[in-house]
């Protein structure tokens, strides 16, 4: 089953349930949120909690799709409640692209990133009810950088790449005694600047703090545990560059409940109410194949597992000049 959000013709907020070709509006929920805290007040899951309330109105949600109407499959009416966060070095491919961006002169000497890469292969996936090592973090921001399918990722003025990241991402709601609820799972384009990551590893914070996009849909349920995906640029509708990716415990060196432990461990991320989006990283990268994305671009992350293709352009916003003013009061 898969849930999804969107703006009815008429301009209403709904939330959407589909399976196979047939997709319906869940009666009496205008947001996936609202929904699932319906769900944890009545103890059950939220595929019960849909059954519950019967089937809605038929919805056309690949023509939504091209109208622009789909929304997040998830998010929070006050934007700084939506937590972005991310890990990387998690896939069984992701070290050589991180190391050749990160490493040093001698050749002998193990990058921090080879290291890393090391330590979850050996400590990652612990386990059933062990914790395991912890990953590499980052924040990417909060719901003012989440943007939703079909939406532009603005590249800052500053950056010096702009570049996609094809990845699984959890998407949680802590509810009302603190306690963290996994909703599902979306495709996601974790947008980066990996020009700058490269230039020193302290910068990989600058590199993230990006918009970012999920969805269109959200796997309710478990994900696969061997998910197979497409990621593609198009430039004035033509493919310059394609290729597959991978994601799913079978190609980690961590497992979902060890990066899960390793985020909610902080109290700060288990606030009543708060929605987390979390990026489970990925091996896949055209920067690391030489392209160089222009203006107009468009990013397109393909991935049946997960529900209808995203897909968002590029905006490069124009080159700071100048710094930014602060008014003293």
């Amino acid at each position: 089953m898969f849930l999804s959000q969107i703006l009815t013709p008429r301009g209403q907020r709904a939330t959407v349930w589909r399976e196979g070709d047939t997709a319906r509006i869940v009666p009496g929920a205008t947001t996936t949120r609202e929904l699932a805290l319906a769900a944890i007040a009545a103890g059950h899951g939220l595929a019960a909690e849909i059954a519950a309330r019967g089937q809605g109105e038929t919805v056309d949600l690949a023509a939504a799709l091209a109208e622009g109407r789909v929304l997040l499959p998830l998010d929070h009416p006050d934007p700084a409640h939506l937590h972005l966060t991310g890990t990387g070095l998690t896939h069984l491919g992701s070290a050589a692209t991180r190391n050749s961006m990160h490493a040093k002169a001698d050749p002998e000497a193990m990058t921090d990133s080879m290291k890393m890469f090391r330590m979850g292969i050996e400590g990652g996936k612990p386990a059933q009810g062990s914790i395991g090592v912890q990953p590499e973090w980052f924040w990417k921001g909060n719901g003012a950088n989440a943007a939703a399918p079909g939406a532009a990722l603005q590249s800052p003025g500053f950056a010096l790449d702009a570049g996609e990241e094809p990845e699984v991402a959890g998407l949680y709601l802590v509810a009302d005694d603190g306690t963290p609820y996994r909703l599902g799972f979306a495709q996601a384009n974790e947008f980066s600047d990996h020009v700058t990551e490269r230039g020193n590893y302290l910068w990989l914070a600058h590199s993230k703090l990006r918009p970012a996009s999920y969805g269109p849909e959200m796997l309710v349920g478990d994900l696969p545990a061997h998910v197979q995906g497409s990621s593609a640029i198009l430039r004035g509708g033509q493919v310059i560059w394609e290729k597959p990716f991978l994601s799913g415990e079978d190609n980690m060196s961590h497992s979902l409940a060890n990066l899960e432990h390793h985020h909610f461990k902080y109290a700060l991320f288990r606030q009543p109410g708060d929605v987390h989006v979390h990026f489970f990283g990925t091996a896949t990268l055209s920067f690391a194949d030489g392209v160089r994305v222009q203006q107009g671009d468009v990013f397109r992350i393909t991935c049946p597992a997960l529900g209808l293709p995203l897909s968002n352009p590029l905006d490069q916003a124009p080159e700071q000049a100048a710094p930014v003013t602060i008014h003293r009061l």
